[in-house]
């Protein structure tokens, strides 16, 4: 059976579930880095995606899909911000997790100064969560793009390290651009290609095999 058919495997995504058959740890990873999907990982939600880990700590993890645009512009739904929304700017599909909710990266300027600045707060380097109740027009000189999202994949304690113990992931840095990245097409080759041997040759694994 193919993981993305299993229920329980599926749970292990949205909050509801562990999954640990290997009894292994799997690799370290923390806020900041990119989970990208196994090639055998063929659940639609999560097939050839890239996660940014936003949260890792033992309440468990959370993070958001950057790969999955949708079909709404930022401007129908929240226009004060598609100025600062970068190319493409639509809304992106988080993950499964509260689709009805918008959570909000961007990518600081080289040298912004964030000290005592309301509305961010850091993630990793330059990637910071953005509050959307804040005016934009006091963030646009600190910010240099955005990505909304709605919606976001998590993990309940333990859950993530049972996922990476059973190779659905791989646990890769993330470059400061890579939550505005505009390569809406595949990503997850462009994050793989630009890894040392051997990941960077899954870069060439076919999106439909029937094509291979």
């Amino acid at each position: 059976m193919a993981r993305g058919d299993d229920p329980d495997e599926r749970r292990t995504r949205d909050g509801h579930g562990d999954d640990r058959r290997h009894g292994r740890p799997g690799p370290a990873v923390r806020a900041g880095n990119l989970l990208v999907s196994a090639i055998d990982l063929v659940e639609p939600t999560f097939r050839r995606t890239v996660v940014y880990v936003i949260e890792h700590n033992d309440a468990g993890s959370l993070g958001v899909v950057l790969n999955r645009p949708s079909e709404t512009p930022v401007e129908d739904v929240l226009p004060l911000w598609a100025e600062l929304t970068a190319a493409p700017t639509d809304l992106y599909i988080g993950g499964p997790v509260k689709r009805d909710a918008a959570l909000c990266l961007g990518v600081l300027r080289v040298g912004a100064d964030i000290t005592d600045v309301r509305g961010l707060r850091r993630v990793d380097g330059r990637v910071v969560l953005v509050d959307l109740d804040t005016d934009p027009a006091d963030l646009a000189p600190l910010v240099e793009h955005i990505r909304i999202f709605a919606g976001y994949a998590g993990w309940s304690m333990g859950q993530l390290d049972g996922e990476l113990a059973n190779d659905d992931w791989m646990v890769v840095s993330a470059l400061p651009t890579d939550p505005i990245a505009s390569d809406r097409h595949d990503l997850w080759a462009s994050v793989l290609r630009r890894q040392p041997l051997p990941l960077s040759l899954l870069a060439t694994h076919p999106i439909e095999l029937e094509r291979n």
